[in-house]
């Protein structure tokens, strides 16, 4: 994504970090959660049992038109909703048909602008200006959009790549060229360079079956000893943003290279051993020779790669070749899906899709460190395993439920992420202590059930859930499209809320992580008092002299008095707080001097 324009290692090391992880704490255990509100709600299509903590349902809006189908079993998963990308006041939601565009300038009533059907698989969307990219894997996509699909081996009129629109009217978007590759486009990334604002690179990660020579020249089914191996590496694809329809492949990094001997599958490829340990197949199988999903950080100059089998860091100081720089691996995890940084950059989670987002995976039989969240520390550049994190209510045999796609809330001083669970609902943690992650806020439905599939699996759930100007949207695979707000908590005050509220960005792509930088402000200020409250560094007579202070220098501000006696409010504040050094102090100072 881009920020407001404003304001703007050989694999015995791998097999030892993944073994290493199996000693440690787990975090969001099952064992205790018989009186969670989540278990046993009732099931339903658009009527379900619903339970909420600390979060609120704004609004829902089903599926309509030609992005709607039948729910039951699986038969409607070429109409699923899949992920979304913001521009404005819109939201940019992916489907395997096509793609919707949302008027979220109210998140309370959100309403379809409209719809654009053009199949081709999961469809994720990444926004740049009025420039949309689309992720197109499957061999029914068209170049012309069409819905009739391309038969054959060999079709000339296929595209398996990444999809470029101009959006510059979203009534009616403009289909350029686009970029095909050999393998499809299963996600992508926008990644600026810092340094060149001319352009903008797209990280593609297929994971699909390799074309033919005879339809996409280059593409090599070959193995890893061949001349050009199609697998083990990833796209990057240069895009000029005065010419996109010129965008072209500009080089095809091998991120999972041995260092020692060359070999291009130098990271994990195939399971650690026969079985999960959970007794069953591995599903996918950890099979390292693509990324599912890459999350960069151009500000930091990293990107974190969740790579099947191995989680990966990647110096992305020259965007056009990234350059691994660390990996790990763990047994517990099946599929590496995705990642997120801190703001700091000093810390990433991890996902596992375990079943592939199909299963049931958050039973009361599933252990917490599978289909989970693994959290690691980044120290001296590697990557530290510190704990995982699963959602602590158990899911139905009926639910497909496994750690999904999230983000940061921009909460000032803590790191707080909104995750999508796919039918386990959305969960709010906060991971400040990353051996020690803590639920703070969730939302779940019971179980999708219709009249004529009751009791079966009927694929459904949030795909992902986002935290966008001030408020969360979510992507609900067969129910539509949902908005929430967070709600005052003893876990997260009115003031915290407020104070993330106030970052406004003009687009926002989850996979692009920009830097969350606030202003400074009285709700920051406030956000900072509670938190030291919180801790328990805050109280008595000082926290009456602060308090006291801080709402004379927002009256006067309020007031337009002068800016030399607010200051004098604050620096008071600040000194009777009896905290220097601290956040809150830092924040007082800012507003003062700002």
């Amino acid at each position: 994504m881009t920020s407001s324009r404003g304001s703007r290692m050989g694999m015995r090391g791998l097999a030892a970090v993944g073994a290493a992880t199996l000693g440690l704490t787990l975090v969001g255990t099952t064992a205790t959660a018989a009186d969670d509100p989540r278990v046993g709600l009732a099931p339903g299509y658009l009527d379900p049992g619903i339970a909420a903590s600390n979060m609120e349902l704004l609004s829902t809006t089903p599926r309509a038109g030609a992005f709607d189908s039948p729910v039951d079993g699986f038969s409607g998963i070429g109409f699923a909703n899949t992920d979304v990308a913001f521009t404005g006041d819109h939201a940019i939601v992916g489907s395997y048909n096509g793609f919707q565009v949302y008027d979220i300038s109210d998140p309370a009533e959100p309403t379809l602008r409209s719809s654009f059907v053009c199949p081709g698989g999961q469809g994720d969307p990444s926004v740049f200006g009025n420039l949309l990219f689309i992720s197109v894997e499957e061999t029914r996509g068209r170049v012309d959009c069409g819905t009739q699909g391309a038969p054959g081996a060999v079709n000339p009129e296929r595209f398996r790549g990444v999809r470029i629109f101009d959006i510059s009217d979203l009534d009616n978007p403009v289909q350029l060229p686009g970029v095909q590759t050999c393998r499809g486009s299963h996600t992508h990334t926008v990644v600026e360079d810092p340094d060149d604002p001319d352009n903008i690179y797209i990280y593609n990660s297929g994971t699909s079956s390799i074309r033919s020579a005879a339809e996409l020249a280059g593409c090599s089914t070959g193995g890893p000893t061949t001349e050009n191996p199609t697998q083990w590496r990833i796209d990057v694809i240069k895009v000029p943003l005065a010419a996109p329809q010129t965008a072209s492949i500009v080089s095809q990094p091998r991120i999972f290279t041995d260092p020692e001997t060359g070999a291009v599958n130098g990271l994990q490829n195939g399971p650690t051993q026969p079985l999960h340990p959970s007794g069953t197949p591995y599903s996918p199988l950890p099979n390292t020779n693509t990324c599912h999903d890459i999350t960069a950080y151009p500000e930091i100059g990293l990107a974190a790669g969740a790579c099947q089998g191995n989680g990966i860091l990647l110096d992305i100081s020259d965007p056009a070749n990234p350059v691994r720089t660390d990996a790990v691996a763990d047994p517990n995890f099946s599929y590496w899906h995705s990642a997120t940084f801190n703001n700091d950059g000093t810390k990433v989670i991890f996902t596992d899709e375990w079943g592939g987002g199909t299963s049931p995976r958050c039973r009361a039989t599933d252990k917490p460190e599978w289909g989970a969240n693994a959290l690691f520390d980044i120290v001296d550049g590697k990557l530290e395993f510190a704990s995982y994190y699963k959602l602590p209510a158990p899911q139905t045999t009926q639910e497909n439920c496994v750690a999904h796609n999230g983000s940061l809330v921009p909460v000032p001083g803590r790191d707080i992420m909104v995750q999508a669970w796919y039918q386990g609902g959305t969960s709010v943690i906060d991971f400040t202590d990353t051996a020690n992650p803590t639920e703070i806020a969730f939302f779940d439905r019971g179980p999708i059930a219709t009249p004529t599939s009751p009791n079966n699996l009927n694929l459904g759930g949030l795909w992902s859930t986002y935290w966008y100007n001030g408020a969360i949207f979510g992507t609900e695979i067969a129910r539509g499209f949902d908005t929430f707000a967070l709600t005052e908590s003893d876990q997260l005050s009115a003031n915290e809320i407020a104070a993330a509220q106030e970052w406004q960005v003009d687009e926002f792509n989850a996979q692009a992580q920009p830097r969350v930088e606030l202003a400074a402000s009285f709700a920051v200020v406030k956000a900072y008092r509670d938190q030291a409250v919180r801790a328990g560094e805050l109280a008595g007579k000082a926290l009456r002299e602060v308090d006291k202070h801080i709402a004379q220098a927002e009256k006067l501000d309020a007031g337009n008095a002068s800016q030399r006696a607010v200051k004098a409010q604050l620096d008071n504040a600040a000194k009777k707080s009896g905290l220097p050094g601290s956040d809150l102090v830092n924040a007082l100072n800012d507003l003062a001097n700002g």
